[in-house]
This record gives structure tokens, sequence and C-alpha cells, in this order.
């Protein structure tokens, strides 16, 4: 073997013994002595000339070989390499076969790494022999250059068919292997969206009940009108018929027809109609709202729609797709479209009528076009008979069902003064956590309070007495419900284009309607309404800006004596008394708590001052809640919530809210009953007020309220009225089953004159309008009366020392003399004066009971009255 490379000798096996090397040099010899040999040629022996001279098969000078006699030369041989630095004397060539360049050897004892090769110039592409090329022509030869063969025809055969079939090679991998490698990829890429996440970014029709449950009205989100149906609500015969005009293989193909696309592109090529989509691709489109025209976007599409048919059930998809598709007339989902073609529920529908609809889904702006309608619906219906989803003889009896008049079909809009409930509702249910945008994805039902009859007399009652009234006279009502403090009509004006603004949730000052807080505040301390104080006229209380502040009453049958109790004070609405009381006795903090706690919220962010005991300043609330506040007062002194909403249901009834219900003592902490004497002492106080006002309670139930007056300020530099006019005017009263508030006046601070030119006082518009519609609310209703209880500290005995002001008119009886109550007193705080004590000497007052530099709407040195 070579010592080098472990390699045998040229017919020796590889485990034979190598021989031992010659002495004085040479070629070892094989075994047994004999030289080596090499190969011979046939017929040729060792002895034969043309053996090398001198040479051996193993090194020597390299001779050309004469072969035997009979046989051609070999072609001259390239000259060799240049020996290297490892072809020197001995070198053994390599066997052949093998790389040029190479020594034979191991690879992986290969000196220049496995797979490497020496390179040098004899390795040169150019210079390499082409055994089998063609020999060079003599013009060939002078130029370097050679012409191309000629191919034969079946060369020339074997060429084209070549070249076509990478062409096709290629096609396929582009037509076939690539999209199904993408496809595969964006299976597991894209989202489908689920019916659940679709409905969520649908806007739907919100519908208002009134508290008998009949349709107030509806809110068209302004994406159209949309009712949602769930799984198993959509009938066979609705499907079918979308079947039939949109997908007939629905409910067997993957979400795509190859059969389909066909038709489509052939349908586009020969300027036919109808597209390829499945009704699962639309649904798609639909879902995404992507409709661009694009390759990508019908790619994408294509493969969502099979992903979602492979994970989604197939009644789930029908469903979600008739809900969300569009039929003309503003309506979004097949319950819409039943609603505004044929005014009945999608389950209602016939076959006729469920193929007109599903024929108006390729064209619904087409919805109007009687010609249009009427071929899709033949379409359809033929279809459905193809398929054998309607019989043949049921097909021919069919007549074409007319849409209804699209004007008698527009859903119910909320408008006029129910918008103003529906605004109170909305913000009523977002402070509970339903926003307008929740209530429109949910596509809700609300349940509201409001009594329709009870609403439609408020709305009639208004408009008797304030149509041919001064257009710039306003008016406001609300009724609630003392026992559940539920709203049963709610009348903010009537809301057309000279007069949109709500007033019953506008803020106005509510003059002397407001002393029933005054009272409050004033038993909540123990002091009864017994309690006696200066009633006269023109007194002051402290200065402003450095001079006198003078506290007058509205007029001589609102002022009573130097010991005027706190129950007739109440009754001729004596101003001065009750500026007396707050200043005094309670403090401006103290009434505004009273009101709180009764339910009047307009207050909460606001400073007052002593202007509050009279209602002026910026003591400003609403009708709304003046009827809330007086409502405690009707349910013996418990606090609830006011309340436009019932309860809250989802399209399939199920109840998601309801109104809460906490009853808790309003006018003291955890006692009913103290919080329920005190609500009685004031209806004692209010009861006499009726009679004093020439008004009446209803026939067989017992009532009580206050009427209130804001006078004009007629200071300022564009005053147009005097100071015996009033800005604003109110009645407030109650029975033991309801609570109604009235106001009239302007939107700001200008003199109210009816139609006959004459100031308006709280015992006219106001008074009249809450008499009517208290009294015709109640009439046939149980006979009602206030519930007993005990006097607060000092009993009062009403005296009429004015006589009562004259009634407006023959047909009103005089006033009478208000009952006073001769029980004991029960509580332990007794009061600081008696009917016998002197004149009161002049009152101080603490800091802050009056503001700086301002006149808080008292006219000068007068006051609101009445």
């Amino acid at each position: 073997m070579n010592d080098d490379y472990n390699r045998s000798w040229p017919g020796q096996e590889p485990d034979e013994p190598r021989p031992a090397p010659r002495q004085g040099g040479g070629p070892p010899r094989r075994p047994g002595g004999e030289p080596p040999r090499r190969p011979q040629w046939p017929g040729e022996s060792p002895q034969q000339p043309g053996w090398p001279a001198g040479g051996d098969p193993d090194g020597g000078p390299t001779r050309r070989r004469v072969p035997p006699a009979g046989q051609q030369p070999t072609p001259p041989r390239r000259p060799g390499p240049p020996p290297g630095p490892n072809r020197g004397a001995g070198y053994t060539p390599p066997p052949p076969g093998s790389p040029p360049g190479h020594d034979p050897g191991l690879l992986t004892h290969s000196p220049l790494g496995a797979g490497s090769f020496p390179e040098d110039d004899y390795d040169d592409e150019q210079d390499k022999f082409d055994e089998f090329g063609r020999d060079e022509s003599p013009e060939e030869a002078a130029t370097g250059k050679k012409d191309k063969a000629v191919l034969t025809p079946l060369q020339r055969r074997k060429r084209r068919w070549k070249i076509v079939r990478r062409v096709l090679y290629a096609m396929f991998g582009l037509g076939v292997i690539v999209p199904a490698v993408g496809f595969t990829i964006s299976y597991f890429l894209v989202d489908v969206p689920t019916p659940e996440e679709v409905l969520t970014q649908q806007n739907q029709v919100v519908t208002y009940y009134y508290g008998d449950n009949s349709v107030m009205g509806k809110e068209v989100p302004d994406t159209g009108n949309r009712e949602i149906l769930k799984p198993g609500q959509i009938p066979d015969t609705v499907k079918h018929a979308v079947y039939a005009a949109e997908d007939a293989t629905f409910e067997t193909n993957n979400g795509f027809d190859v059969v389909g696309i066909a038709r489509a592109v052939y349908n586009n090529l020969t300027g036919g109609q109808g597209g390829g989509s499945t009704i699962s691709q639309q649904y798609i489109k639909k879902a995404t709202e992507n409709e661009a025209p694009t390759l990508s976007r019908k790619a994408t599409e294509l493969v969502k729609s099979f992903k979602m048919n492979q994970t989604q059930p197939k009644e789930d998809i029908i469903t979600a797709y008739l809900n969300i598709v569009y039929f003309g007339r503003n309506a979004y989902g097949v319950q819409a479209a039943a609603h505004a073609y044929f005014n009945k529920d999608a389950a209602q529908l016939s076959p006729a009528e469920a193929a007109l609809l599903a024929g108006l889904i390729q064209g619904p702006s087409k919805s109007e076009n009687t010609e249009y309608v009427q071929w899709r619906w033949n379409y359809v219906m033929d279809n459905m008979v193809k398929y054998g989803w309607l019989p043949s003889a049921e097909r021919q009896a069919a007549q074409f069902p007319t849409p209804l008049p699209k004007d008698l079909t527009k859903p119910q809009a909320i408008k006029g003064p129910e918008a103003f409930i529906q605004g109170q509702v909305e913000d009523e249910l977002d402070a509970a956590g339903f926003s307008k945008e929740k209530l429109q994805a949910g596509g809700y039902n609300i349940y509201t309070t409001i009594d329709p009859s009870a609403q439609k007399l408020m709305e009639d009652t208004a408009h008797k007495y304030m149509d041919d009234q001064p257009d710039t006279l306003r008016n406001a009502m609300v009724a609630i419900d003392p026992k559940t403090r539920a709203v049963i009509a709610y009348y903010g004006g009537p809301n057309d284009k000279s007069n949109a603004v709500d007033w019953a949730n506008t803020k106005r000052n509510p003059g002397s309607s407001f002393k029933a807080f005054d009272i409050t505040a004033f038993l909540k301390m123990g002091k009864g309404i017994g309690e006696t104080f200066d009633g006269t006229t023109h007194r002051q209380f402290g200065t402003v800006n450095g001079k006198p502040r003078y506290i007058n009453n509205a007029g001589a049958s609102n002022s009573c004596s130097q010991q005027c109790t706190v129950a007739e004070a109440t009754m001729r609405s004596t101003n001065t008394v009750f500026f007396d009381m707050v200043a005094n006795v309670t403090g401006p903090q103290a009434v505004k708590d009273a009101a709180k706690q009764a339910g009047v919220t307009s207050l909460d962010k606001t400073a007052v001052d002593n202007n509050i005991s009279l209602g002026g300043g910026t003591t400003e609330v609403t009708p709304l809640d003046m009827a809330s506040g007086y409502s405690t007062f009707a349910d013996d002194g418990i606090a609830l919530q006011r309340h436009f909403v019932t309860k809250i249901t989802d399209p399939g009834g199920n109840v998601v809210y309801q109104t809460p219900s906490n009853p808790t003592p309003a006018f003291a902490a955890n006692n009913a009953d103290k919080s329920k004497q005190i609500a009685g002492n004031v209806t004692m106080a209010l009861k006499p007020v009726i009679d004093f006002s020439h008004l009446k309670c209803p026939p067989n139930h017992e009532c009580a309220g206050k009427t209130g007056t804001q006078q004009y300020d007629a200071s300022g530099p564009n005053a147009s009225g005097s100071s015996n006019d009033n800005s604003q005017v109110w009645m407030v009263g109650y029975t033991p089953s309801i609570a109604v508030s009235s106001w009239v006046g302007t939107g700001g601070n200008s003199p109210i004159k009816d139609k006959n030119g004459k100031a308006v006082g709280s015992g006219g518009l106001p008074a009249q309008m809450w008499q009517e519609f208290i009294t015709t609310y109640l009439k046939n209703k149980p006979a009602e009366k206030f519930s007993t209880v005990d006097p607060i500290g000092k009993t009062a005995t009403a005296t009429t020392d004015t006589p009562a002001p004259p009634p407006p008119s023959s047909t009103v009886p005089p006033a009478t003399t208000p009952s006073t109550s001769s029980a004991p007193p029960t509580s332990s705080s007794a009061p600081t004066t008696s009917s016998s004590q002197s004149k009161p000497t002049k009152p101080t007052f603490p800091t802050g009971i009056f503001p700086t530099g301002t006149n808080q709407g008292f006219g000068g040195t007068t006051s609101p009255g009445g």
C-alpha cells in the first residue's frame, strides 16, 4: 500500500501485505519476486516493442506507446501539467477516473478538505477537450467562432414540446400551487366576524312604550331601521325565498360556488347580469363594510367565507345575513323590511311576500319601481318552484303582493312633547349605564312610566289655556305618582319651530312655591307652624351696598299682624315672615338641604343666600323638581327616586334593567315616623292655601299646594314693565295619589301678560291649568285623604286679620277661613315665641346672609309674593 494514502498497488488486494522495497532502489517486487506488471494490449507481451524504454508503469519519462499491429494509433495527448511540489520523481499518477489534479485518497484525509480540488490553468473550461464534438472547419479555426449545428425536424419538434411543457408547468404552478399555498396560509391568518360581533356594530331601532305597553314611538338611528332576530325566529319560507334569489346551494356549499363564479365571469364577458357571490360572501362583505372592487378583497372574502362555513352553523350564518342586509325603504334586516313593506313581523310573511323582499336584495334602491319589483318577484317565485320549495299549483295561484304605501309603514318617530320625554328617558338611562349608543346597539325596548291618557289630558289642557295667548308666553306641567315617584305625565311645551325648549326641565325662580321647604327646615328644628313672626310689610332686613334692605309683601291680603303664625303666613304667602324665619332661625343652607331631601336636585351645585326663603336670587329649580319635591310631602315623607323608566328588555323580551326602588325616610334619618310627621305638618300648612287662592280640591280628594310668583325686575335699563308685573308664576299642589306642578313665564326676565294685556298672576293661568288637570284626572277615582299626624311644636291657630282678596270672578266662591288644629304640642322643643309676646326686636343677620352689590330679584324694596 502507498505510504501516504493507504492505496493498493495495481493488481494487489488492499489487505495483502505490502512488498518490501528492493535493495538498491527500484520498484518493489511482487510476492514471489515477480516484478509488477502493467495492463497489456491484446496479444502484447511484456517483451513486445512499445514498452517505454528505461521506465516502468510507476514512473519515468512518458513516451508514446506504440499500439499493436492492426490498431489505430492513439491521438496525441495534451501536454500535462508542469510538475508541482508533489509531482517530482517517483510520483505515482492517480488511477483512471480520479478528478483532475487530485491524488486518490480517503475523503476524510484530503489535505484540502472534503469536496475541494486544486485549481490551475489546466482546468480552464475553454481548454477542455470535447471528445464527441464535431471537427472544426478551416473557417472556424481561423476565426475562432463556431456556427450552430443545423437541427433535424425531430430535434426541432422535441425542442418545441420542451418549451411547451415548461410553460405548462409554470402556469400550473402559478394557477394552482401558488393559490393553494396562499389560500392555506390565509385560512389560518384571517379572522371571521361572528354574528355577535357584527351586531354590536349595528345600530338598531329603540322602541319606546307607554305605561300601558302601547307604543309611544321609535328611535331610528341615522344608519337606518334595524330590528334583530335570533336563530330560529326566521321561518323557512323566508329563507327559501332568499336562497332562490341569491344562493340556491347555500345549504350545501362551502362558502363559495365554483359554478356560480364561472357563470359570473361568463356574464361579465357577455354583458349579462348576475354575480357569483354566495350568501356567505355577501355577509362577509356587509359585515366588514369592505366593498372595494379589488382582487385582494375578493380573495380575502372567499377565504373568510370558507372559514366561516367551517366554524359556524348554517342557521347562524343565514340569520346573521338576514339581520344586516338592506331591503330599501331605510330598512336593514328582514324584520324591519317586513314592517316597512307589509307592516307585519317576518314570521307572518307569506311565500309571495317573502319572495318580494328576497327579490329586492339585489336592487334595494328600486323598491318603488313596480316593474322591476314584479320582474324580480317572478324570478324568485319560479326559482322556488325549480328547487322544490314551492308547489307549482301554489305558484300558479299566487298574486303579486302589492306593498303598503311608504308613508303608512314609516316607523313612528317620537316628536312633539313626547320628544322631551325621550330626552328625560335617555338622561336617566345614561346615568344607569345605558348610553344612547348602547341602547341602539342592543335594539332595546324601553317601557316608560307615562300614562297615555294622563299625557293626552295634560297636552289638551295646555293647548286649551295657552294656544290663544301671546306667543311670548311659555308653560310647562309635570305630574308624578307620589307612591312610586313615577312620572305619569310630562309637558315641556309644544316642541315646535317657535318653541322647542323643554321648559319642564328648565330652571326658573320658583317664587313663594319654595316656601314649603322653608317650613320643612323649620319643622326639622322642632319648631311648629304655630310659631309667630312679624307679618307686616316693608320691614328692614340689614343693608345692601350701604342702603337699607326692605322686604315687602305682595299686597294687603298677603300681610298679617305682628303676631302672625307660620300657618297663616303660609296661607297668605307673607314674605316678611319667611324671610325672617330663614334669616334668624333656619339659615339658607337648611332650606337647601330640606329641598334636596324632598327630591329637588337643581340646587346641588348652587350657592344660596337668604333669597332662597322667597324662591328668588340664585334659587332656580325646574317644574320637574317641584313636582318631585311635593310628591315627598304627599307620600308621608318617604324619599324615592323619581323616574321615567320602568324596565328595559332586549329584542327577545328578556329584562336587562329594572328601575330600583329604595324607599327611605326623607327628613329624619332612619326614622320614618318622624319624617312622616314633618311631611304631615307641611301638608297642614299648605292645605288652606287652596281655598285662599280661590281653587278647589277635586271632589272626594283632599289636596294641598302653594302658589308662587317671581316679580319682574324693572330696574334694568331696558325695562318694559313695572314692579307690579310678574316674570313667572307657579302653582304646585298634590293629593295622596298625584302631585302636579304648573308654570307659566317667558324665556327671561320679561313681564308676562295675557291675551287681554293684563298681568298674569299665580292664581291665573298656572292655577287654572293645575285645577283642570288634577280634577279631570281624579274624576271617578277612589276618594282619598291625607294621613293624620300630630302637630310639631306650638299649635297653630290661623286668623284672618286681613280680609282675603276678592274672587277673580263671580263664579268662584270667596275664600274660607282655614281649619286649625287644637291638638297639643308633642315636640320637646318648645317655641321661643308666643302669641302674647311683644313686638319682635330688630333682627340680626349672620355674615353671608345677603350678597354684596346685588339685588337678587327683589325689585328694590319689594320681594316676590303670592
